[in-house]
């Protein structure tokens, strides 16, 4: 029996929970708070949800952790894909169930395809209601199996340290990817004693040194290599070392999609892109290499240029993979050697066993490709009043190598990646799994990593409207991001696609877009309308001037499609092809 009072002696309960005096005794809530405090974090990007009230309560006494209140789920896991881009560590996402794990799906599959370590927690239904179809009820582990590196539920709070250890390892470690927890509503108010540990440490697999002396000699025996990096797990010294080896060996290196921030363009060993709208120099260089060294990229589909760089499954190239993961070389390309390691730790052996080259075959094989890359990378002219290379040419002398250039999906992007010369590590944001609408929660997420860094959001009229709402969350927290929509008033990557193979038959892809400017001063943004290239930089100067978030919004001529194509000319090639 109880004593007068109604529970144990030692034992009292307070707003927040049961906690008993001397014990460790707290709720779910509040461990997994903790949980999240002892492994360093610092944002939570989420919408509210009353299945996980107790998180929510449990970081109102925890100042460390800072929650972001995104505008809707998908725009949370974009931002903490973002989030974990940057710094390599988990982005952590906290939605609630049924209808906010669905929108957070989007998220995820750019951090599996990016390959980027996030942490996504999910509010779910009680205990005793699972298997009932019980409000908004869903089985998370069938919903992200394939989207996931792992999916559990919590269903004892006194396990919560132990799940939330092997979520940050299993993100970081190998190739890096999301995890996916759900949390019982129940099991997060019930309280119990739970053991709290130290953060987290990635382990990566290093490569062996006769790997090392066998990728030697394969370049030593080659006449024309050609290193390609990419993927996730790199970091700004991995980066240095990697170009120091390229340097060393006078080795052409080109990057793989949307992974040009990887090495410095301006470089002499930068080669170019090797994604979408590659230079038709840069992929017959590829093709007729005789050494692929790979180190991070998968080789999917958008770096191979639909598997048509590469043969398959037999390279005509020597191909050397390195990846963090064993499952992925050799899963379509048979290797000549494959090295299984995390990118810093291949990066770190490469510099080391870099040593001069006199009088190798391919001696000044990367001056040419890089003149090449500067030439191509040039504006072009393009019809209209407005010409977006000479737009992102101007921000990026103007913004200088710090600042981070976020974008989503569609031809608009063909602009930034071909134009914009990165020179430092993580400076682009952008997913290669070609989800539209990442830009804008990518904007939210790079100015809170790193505020002192100018961010400039790309994003296509149709790319905007998927997720543009978040441009009220980067006013809630005063960030001055840069928002650039590109209005053509078309789905223009699709148009393009429509013409080639229905010509002027267009259905579906007309847009009827809002005033773009107007939205964001409702929002409290500044907002502005550009028709002329020549009109940008005034722009330009008074959304810097507001000191608060920005959007200009430039009207471009659907006749241009690309910097190479125009949608005119786009037709009329298909219908020669007809007759």
């Amino acid at each position: 029996m109880f004593p007068a009072g109604g529970r144990p002696s030692g034992m009292f309960r307070t707003r927040r929970g049961v906690k008993q005096m001397g014990s460790n005794l707290r709720t779910g809530g509040r461990i997994l708070v903790d949980a999240l405090a002892s492994h360093e974090v610092e944002f939570m990007f989420g919408v509210p949800g009353e299945s996980y009230l107790a998180v929510l309560d449990a970081l109102h006494d925890t100042p460390q952790i800072r929650f972001v209140n995104a505008r809707q789920e998908g725009g949370a896991t974009m931002m903490a894909d973002a989030y974990g881009k940057l710094t390599g560590k988990p982005g952590i996402a906290v939605v609630t169930r049924g209808p906010g794990a669905t929108n957070a799906s989007s998220g995820v599959h750019v951090a599996f395809q990016d390959s980027t370590p996030m942490i996504l927690l999910i509010g779910q239904v009680g205990r005793d209601m699972v298997e009932r179809e019980a409000f908004q009820e869903i089985d998370y582990r069938r919903m992200f199996g394939q989207m996931a590196k792992w999916v559990a539920e919590i269903d004892d709070p006194a396990r919560i340290p132990e799940f939330i250890n092997r979520a940050f390892h299993t993100a970081t470690s190998g190739r890096p990817g999301p995890v996916v927890l759900s949390l019982p509503e129940d099991m997060l108010t019930e309280a119990a004693e739970a053991v709290d540990l130290a953060a987290y440490a990635p382990l990566q697999a290093h490569p062996g040194d006769a790997q090392i002396a066998d990728l030697r000699t394969r370049l030593m025996a080659a006449e024309r290599p050609f290193m390609i990096v990419g993927g996730g797990g790199w970091s700004a010294e991995a980066c240095a070392d990697i170009l120091r080896f390229a340097e060393v060996l006078h080795l052409p290196v080109g990057v793989s999609f949307r992974c040009q921030d990887y090495f410095d363009n301006r470089h002499p060993n930068y080669a170019g892109h090797v994604g979408i709208g590659i230079d038709p120099e840069l992929a017959a260089r590829i093709k007729g290499a005789d050494l692929l060294i790979v180190a991070g990229a998968r080789l999917g589909e958008m770096t191979t240029g639909g598997y048509s760089l590469i043969d398959i499954p037999r390279p005509k190239q020597t191909l050397v993979h390195v990846y963090p993961d064993a499952a992925e070389i050799n899963r379509v390309y048979d290797a000549d050697l494959g090295i299984v390691s995390g990118m810093a730790e291949f990066a770190r052996a490469a510099k080391r066993m870099a040593s001069p080259v006199g009088g190798a075959p391919w001696s000044g094989e990367a001056e040419k490709a890089h003149e090449r890359y500067l030439a191509f990378s040039t504006p072009t002219e393009q019809p209209g009043d407005v010409n977006m290379g000479e737009i992102v040419q101007f921000l990026d002398e103007r913004l200088g190598p710090e600042a981070i250039f976020c974008n989503g999906a569609g031809n608009y992007t063909i602009w930034v990646h071909r134009f914009r010369r990165y020179r430092n590590y993580r400076t682009c944001l952008a997913p290669t799994s070609g989800s539209m609408g990442y830009g804008p929660p990518a904007g939210v997420a790079a100015k809170l990593a790193r505020p002192d860094a100018p961010v400039v959001v790309f994003a296509g009229d149709g790319c905007f409207q998927m997720t543009g709402q978040e441009l009220a969350t980067a006013v809630q927290y005063d960030l001055p991001v840069l928002y650039i929509v590109v209005n053509n008033s078309m789905y223009g990557t699709i148009r393009m696609h429509q013409e080639r193979e229905y010509p002027a038959r267009e259905s579906g892809t007309a847009l009827h877009n809002p005033d773009f400017a107007k939205l964001a001063e409702a929002c409290g943004a500044f907002g502005s309308v550009v028709d002329k290239t020549e009109d940008f930089a005034d722009a330009f100067d008074r959304a810097v001037a507001s000191g608060k978030a920005a959007l200009i919004e430039v009207r471009v001529d659907p006749e241009a499609l690309t910097p190479a194509a125009t949608l005119s000319g786009t037709r009329e090639k298909a219908l020669a092809g007809q007759s």
